[in-house]
């Protein structure tokens, strides 16, 4: 998979129809504490919280267009691609049937019922409720929404084209992997531009199937993927997507959820922005490789801000939210 800046211009100017851009910030107090000149993606500033509504987008264009007289969409989320898919379904006179784990986040389920999804819990985890999806799109007649897809992947990649258009210079640029859509859209989008930046990967350590599979070339799938940062808890990786970041991404690091919660804790207190579990990750890892870091350019990508309001206090009272 590959887009020329053509493309990816005219995915940008299909986004921004539907949203604004989101801003990038070079915060002080960020510097200060990682001894970089640290500049945030605030893709925690889209319409829906997260950067999945770039990829939800071009996507639902995309059906429009190739299924004129499809009815409806199936997906599965954790939460904030089915915000995504929900509200550009609708728009578009589209049904959208949503599937998640059971004991799924309360308040991103009410957000997906808000946008107009029909939420349905199945299964302990994502890719149990992703199996449940597929066979009910295949059993109804509606377009599966896939977790990875090129126009998934072409709408998210604009949140690069923006920041690398932004800072071209960035020396570094961390970005958290759920089943790969913004780590191959952030690589892809360096890649039209013709820069140098490395690209980094953030996995939870209870969650590690992306970086298992880079290691091993090949696809590892994990048991479990219990972490309180559900937008990387995936247990089964996408081939697509190792494809473009077991060779586009210079490494893929682990972070502990003690040290998301500490990256969460430091984005509102330092800079007052709120992050979920995967927007944080970034920063985490950052603050794991400071030394490594000291002295760059460094770009972090707070993906999403939807962290329901137990784990947030749960996290600024010091502690780490059980999953």
């Amino acid at each position: 998979m590959r887009f020329t800046l053509d493309e990816l211009h005219a995915a940008h100017a299909l986004v921004t129809r539907h949203m604004a851009p989101t801003p990038q910030y070079a915060w002080p107090q960020l510097a200060a504490r990682t001894g970089a000149e640290v500049w945030v993606k605030h893709e925690n500033h889209t319409a829906t919280g997260a950067f999945k509504l770039r990829g939800a987008i071009t996507f639902i264009d995309w059906v429009k267009r190739t299924y004129p007289d499809a009815r409806g969409i199936c997906t599965a989320t954790r939460g904030n691609h089915g915000q995504g898919q929900a509200r550009q379904a609708v728009a578009a006179g589209l049904i959208a049937k949503v599937y998640v784990p059971c004991g799924n986040s309360v308040e991103k389920n009410a957000a997906m019922r808000a946008f107009g999804a029909e939420v349905i819990e199945h299964g302990d985890d994502f890719d149990a409720a992703r199996e449940e999806a597929y066979r009910v799109a295949e059993a109804e007649g509606l377009v599966i929404v896939p977790p990875f897809h090129t126009e998934l992947v072409r709408g998210v990649a604009t949140y690069g084209l923006e920041l690398f258009t932004a800072v071209p210079d960035l020396d570094t640029v961390y970005v958290p992997i759920g089943c790969g859509s913004g780590i191959c859209g952030t690589i892809l989008a360096r890649d039209a531009l013709g820069l140098k930046t490395e690209v980094v990967g953030v996995v939870s350590e209870n969650a590690p199937t992306a970086k298992l599979s880079a290691e091993a070339g090949r696809l590892v799938e994990t048991d479990s993927a219990r972490t309180f940062a559900d937008g990387m808890a995936v247990r089964v990786p996408v081939q697509a997507a190792l494809d473009i970041y077991r060779t586009g991404a210079a490494r893929i690091v682990t972070v502990s959820d003690a040290e998301v919660a500490e990256a969460i804790r430091i984005y509102y207190r330092d800079i007052h922005n709120l992050a979920e579990g995967a927007g944080a990750a970034p920063l985490a890892a950052l603050l794991q490789e400071r030394d490594k870091m000291m002295g760059r350019k460094v770009g972090v990508i707070l993906c999403g801000g939807n962290i329901d309001t137990d784990w947030f206090l749960t996290v600024m009272s010091g502690g780490v939210p059980a999953v």
